[in-house]
């Protein structure tokens, strides 16, 4: 398998930063609202559901991202652009030590993942990859084929865009009938 960009790797860790953090909430305001101390416990419930379902989903795509699952991206960016308002929110309601931070770690893992090497390796289909290692085993390197060229440009000596790339391989995607 092609090496994981740092980008990625970065991206998925806080990723799974945000996760473990909303499941430690979830799990908070869980017990205390199982021991009284909820003002409005239906309230409460519905934050806690909220906070561990958005938690395992928040970690489920940072391993997604690291699996190179492409499914794994929009939630991530998703998630990113939810924590901003709140964030913004936790600013106004006089709580600097806990907006910052969240809002920080929202924009650096929205560059991070939305960076052209994240791009890149995200979008290309790593499976083929993993079943020939895991597979064939070493058979695998020794009858490997050289790795092609960078593609070009019909007629140019330039790689192709990532654009003209995606583009080409929604050409090859079957249609439907």
């Amino acid at each position: 398998m092609s090496k994981r960009p740092i980008t990625v790797q970065a991206a998925a860790a806080l990723e799974a930063v945000e996760g473990a953090a909303a499941v430690g909430f979830g799990v908070f305001t869980g017990v205390e609202t199982a021991t009284g101390g909820a003002v409005d416990p239906p309230s409460a419930i519905g934050v806690t559901v909220l906070a561990l379902a958005g938690g395992l989903g928040m970690l489920a795509c940072a391993r997604g991202l690291l699996r190179a699952d492409q499914w794994s991206r929009a939630p991530t960016v998703l998630t990113q652009l939810f924590a901003l308002p709140i964030a913004w929110s936790l600013w106004q309601s006089d709580r600097p030590a806990v907006a910052g931070p969240m809002a920080a770690v929202a924009v650096l893992a929205l560059v991070t993942v939305l960076s052209p090497p994240s791009t890149a390796w995200l979008i290309t289909d790593h499976d083929e990859d993993e079943a020939g290692e895991h597979d064939e085993g070493a058979d695998a390197l020794e009858n490997a084929e050289p790795e092609p060229e960078p593609e070009r440009a019909q007629g140019h000596g330039e790689p192709r865009s990532l654009g003209q790339r995606l583009k080409d391989r929604l050409k090859e995607q079957p249609t439907k009938d």
